[in-house]
């Protein structure tokens, strides 16, 4: 930073006044590591409110990442974030910190707190198929999709029994061949249930949903790759819309946390004095959220980056898109 600003000086000067001249980048360090977390965060979510025009049934994906550098003495990165993703809109909408993994189960309730979701589909993945989770969805008038596995032991012997019997299941194939590789996928939904114990546990449970999928390769002996996923939700509707929607959410795996990793080498920072590295992670998902939202440049997100770095018209275009 303190590299930038002394070989961009005259152009921050046109718009930031430097009386003592460039800081240096312990001041850089110092200033954002105390700034307070909580506090950006909320400015962060006001801001991204001016942006996000969120529509009826736009995929809302929740998930976390850690960022693997912040880390020291050779112990586990203690710093995991928890964030939010409009897939239509192509932003991140919120993040939260937790000390681990295990604590996104507390963290998401606060994530979903402040979000204005109404009309929306929340999807998560297993660790977020809790009884409370699903009631403050559709407290804030959503539908869930939350994926199913062992953590909710009891749920997914119940889904498995259910589509071991059933007779009355609807069904969508989908076959789609990409970069040498062909995949189908099957998707079946149940909305008669017979099996599933205390149902009511389950805020609106209305539809249990079976993904098989079957990825082949095509001119290599790489062995076919198959799978069964389980999911429940709130919403009653077509197996092509669970399809849609479930593949939906690993945008926020591929448009944010691989994005994050590749453009701005997240995976590699070192910052984790006080608030820095949370301070940070905002920063970089403001500056993402800014940069995919940036049309003209046909180009991807590592390379506008770049070019905003060089060119102080694209930079001032890009920071434009700031609604006031």
């Amino acid at each position: 930073m303190e590299n930038y600003a002394h070989s961009k000086e005259a152009f921050l000067r046109s718009f930031l006044d430097l009386p003592n001249g460039i800081p240096s980048h312990d001041t850089f360090n110092r200033v954002f590591s105390n700034i307070d977390s909580e506090q950006f965060e909320t400015c962060f979510i006001e801001w991204v409110s001016t942006l996000a025009d969120l529509q009826p049934r736009e995929i809302i994906a929740i998930d976390g990442e850690t960022i693997k550098g912040a880390k020291s003495g050779g112990k586990k990165s203690p710093v995991h974030m928890v964030s939010a993703w409009a897939n239509e809109n192509n932003l991140v909408l919120r993040q939260v910190k937790v000390s681990n993994k295990s604590n996104e189960i507390t963290a998401i309730p606060k994530l979903l707190e402040v979000l204005a979701l109404k009309d929306t589909v929340v999807t998560i993945d297993a660790m977020g198929c809790q009884t409370n989770i699903a009631k403050e969805i559709i407290k804030k008038d959503a539908d869930y999709i939350l994926a199913v596995k062992g953590n909710q032991e009891q749920l997914y012997q119940d889904i498995k029994d259910e589509f071991r019997f059933a007779k009355n299941v609807s069904v969508d194939l989908l076959e789609s061949l990409d970069h040498g590789r062909i995949e189908t996928r099957k998707c079946s939904i149940i909305t008669n249930f017979q099996f599933i114990e205390n149902t009511d546990k389950w805020k609106n449970l209305k539809t249990i949903i079976r993904i098989e999928s079957i990825r082949e390769f095509k001119n290599s002996e790489k062995p076919k790759e198959q799978a069964v996923r389980y999911y429940i939700s709130s919403l009653k509707a077509e197996p092509q819309d669970f399809q849609k929607a479930i593949r939906s959410h690993w945008n926020i795996e591929n448009k944010l946390h691989w994005t994050l990793d590749v453009a701005f080498s997240e995976d590699a920072s070192r910052k984790r004095a006080n608030n820095a590295s949370q301070n940070f992670s905002i920063l970089n998902k403001i500056a993402l959220n800014l940069l995919k939202n940036e049309k003209t440049s046909k180009i991807g997100v590592k390379g506008r980056r770049l070019k905003a770095g060089w060119d102080n018209h694209y930079l001032i275009k890009v920071l434009n898109l700031i609604k006031v």
